[in-house]
């Protein structure tokens, strides 16, 4: 028996969807076995993957590792063991930018079986009851907000890529290494998320993208949430106490936001003893008819570009796939160079703390400049 480990995050979408896979690919191949484990959402982040690359056969992963792996080699350099014609078709049915994101100069460090951005989400039953009116802008949505109906994620990670997302909308320079972007629109968009915030229940700084979708799917005293990373769970019958339809997000000085992509990928531990079994699952579970089918049936979030426009799959999910593929189209992605990581893990502390307390937006801006500079020294 050849027995595989794997590690993924501990919601629905990221856990019974390759526990799903994982089942049906053992009875299709008798003597493998393949056992899914998970950590939390805030674990996924901050986890050491040069530690779990020692521990499991599989990885999901997050892309801004790509440029630590490529340098480390924890991970298979999937170009040079999957045939070229398979990932080619990764590559033209990538959702937005999410196959791209896992290659770092060359070596392709996973496979996008999940995508996601943040977009909006909101409650249909409360626009039906005339409740919301949705926004359109960027001011439509202070207005929302200034009614008491608006939340979003507020916790550091979160505020962080809020920051971003309204750097790339504005465009100019964007990490060019020597700044984040033009100092004029970082200071800017940290004085817009400190406006948007002062009008939103300060527990929003305390949620992450899970708990924002659970305190309006559970709770009837919000309407809308602008910016979320998607969840499309939240909009299929019987997963929470109210359905929540997803849609594309405001506009912010005339252009449609850039959220700031994320999803996961699935990638291979350089060290693990059963290779073949698992480039075999790997091709499996990313397949477009596996994602459209076994994956999304069990609660994955698709990375294939075939199963966000499947007219069953949406018809399951409140159109999600359909409604939200130009936000994910558009959106913006995060430098993945070595020492990335350790500045996002450090920078949304002072945006959330500028966003939550007020002070200096200079002050505050020039010191994610400062952190980011320093970033491009750094090694892990």
């Amino acid at each position: 028996m050849a027995r595989l480990k794997g590690i993924t995050w501990g919601h629905s979408r990221g856990y019974t969807s390759v526990v799903a896979t994982a089942q049906r690919f053992g009875e299709l191949h008798p003597g493998v076995d393949i056992q899914w484990e998970k950590r939390s959402l805030q674990a996924f982040a901050d986890g050491d993957l040069n530690a779990l690359a020692q521990q499991y056969d599989l990885l999901v992963i997050d892309h801004p590792w790509a440029g630590f792996v490529a340098e480390k080699a924890l991970l298979l350099p999937l170009q040079d063991y999957l045939p070229a014609a398979y990932l080619a078709d990764q590559a033209a049915n990538s959702v937005g930018g999410s196959h791209e994101s896992y290659d770092f100069n060359g070596f392709q460090s996973a496979l996008a079986i999940d995508a996601a951005t943040p977009v909006a989400v909101y409650r249909p039953d409360h626009l039906a009851a005339g409740r919301l009116a949705l926004p359109a802008t960027w001011d439509q949505l202070l207005a929302l907000a200034q009614a008491g109906q608006v939340i979003y994620a507020g916790i550091p990670i979160n505020m962080l890529m809020d920051f971003f997302m309204l750097c790339a909308t504005r465009g100019g320079a964007w990490f060019n290494g020597e700044t984040i972007t033009d100092r004029e629109t970082g200071i800017e968009a940290l004085e817009a998320l400190r406006e948007l915030a002062g009008h939103c229940p300060k527990a929003v700084f305390d949620a992450d993208p899970i708990q924002i979708h659970e305190m309006l799917s559970q709770d009837d005293r919000w309407s809308y949430c602008p910016f979320a990373y998607g969840y499309s769970n939240y909009s299929r019958p019987g997963y929470a106490r109210y359905l929540l339809k997803a849609t594309d997000v405001v506009s912010y000085h005339g252009n449609a936001l850039k959220t700031v992509l994320g999803g996961t990928g699935l990638a291979i531990s350089a060290h693990s003893q059963h290779r073949d079994i698992a480039l075999d699952y790997l091709r499996y579970t990313a397949s477009a008819e596996i994602q459209k089918t076994l994956f999304f049936d069990n609660g994955g979030q698709p990375g294939h570009r075939a199963a966000w426009t499947d007219a069953e799959v949406n018809r399951r999910s409140l159109d999600f796939f359909a409604d939200t593929l130009a936000t994910l189209d558009r959106s913006a992605k995060r430098p993945r160079y070595n020492g990335f990581l350790s500045f996002q893990d450090h920078a949304g502390q002072g945006v959330r703390d500028f966003v939550m307390q007020g002070g200096s937006s200079k002050a505050t801006f020039d010191a994610l400049n400062q952190r980011y500079q320093t970033s491009l020294r750094e090694t892990e």
